[in-house]
């Protein structure tokens, strides 16, 4: 009876260590997973929350989305990409947000804004139209956008009733800079409303984020968002070469001289 006794009462303490060891440890494994968390969303995947109509229907009010951070380093930034950018010293608010009445407060804010529970206040969400060296226009004869003198037909992710632009701009997108739009012409305040500032409108390449890829909530409309077929068409890819190849053109052309002059110099010595 003593040795069933003591057994007893050393399961009972085993079971009491067991339950303490593990409330000392959660801190700690809070503040791991905070920290893996933070890490993951500075480098590689990050949610956003969507503030504002301006992407309807594609993007609704309250959404939350995933932003793929790395894939601008294997590939370049392409039209119809849907991108997070950030607007700092540049664009206004397209909502109106309170600020933290307190450093605690504030401290929560960027929590949330961390992992896409509460809107960026200087972060926007809008689809590339033009990327360098493209010449965007509206509107052609069809009232349609057009991008190297090829029309879009972008009934697939407007706005149902929208008109592609009720103003009228052409602009050729510097180096390093995109020409942006919300799918909701009519509330979005995207390049078209920014023609005063540097750029004309565009937006750094420097200042993007990421693409969004998928929205994760809520979960009835959890989807992929891929690029639209209407910016499959070769006339715009042909023309995005023929810009690539300029430079290369032109070394071409600068380089026979050179190498001309180079030989006669060689020659007279």
């Amino acid at each position: 009876m003593d040795v069933v006794a003591e057994d007893t009462q050393q399961n009972a303490k085993g079971g009491k260590d067991k339950k303490g060891s593990f409330w000392r440890e959660l801190p700690v494994l809070v503040v791991v997973a905070l920290v893996l968390a933070l890490l993951i969303k500075s480098f590689v995947v990050q949610a956003f929350y969507i503030p504002s109509e301006s992407m309807e229907n594609t993007l609704l009010k309250n959404d939350r989305v995933l932003v793929n951070k790395l894939v601008y380093r294997v590939r370049d930034i392409e039209r119809g990409d849907v991108v997070v950018f950030s607007g700092v010293d540049s664009w206004g608010g397209e909502a109106e947000y309170e600020e933290p009445s307190n450093p605690i407060a504030g401290f929560f804010r960027w929590v949330g804004t961390a992992f896409g529970v509460v809107p960026g206040e200087k972060d926007y969400i809008k689809r590339v139209i033009g990327v360098p060296g493209d010449t965007v226009k509206c509107c052609d004869a069809k009232g349609r956008v057009s991008v190297n003198g090829t029309a879009l037909n972008e009934e697939a992710y407007l706005y149902p009733g929208d008109v592609p632009s009720i103003s009228n701009f052409e602009i050729t997108v510097p180096a390093d800079r995109l020409w942006v739009m919300g799918d909701h012409r009519a509330v979005s305040l995207d390049s078209r409303s920014h023609g005063g500032d540097p750029g004309g409108g565009t937006i750094p390449i420097g200042q993007v984020i990421g693409r969004a890829f998928v929205i994760v909530w809520p979960f009835d409309r959890a989807t992929v968002l891929p690029i639209p077929d209407t910016f499959d068409q070769p006339a715009l890819h042909a023309a995005q070469g023929a810009a690539g190849a300029a430079p290369l053109l032109l070394g071409f052309t600068f380089a026979f001289p050179l190498v001309a002059l180079r030989r006669r110099i060689r020659v007279r010595r």
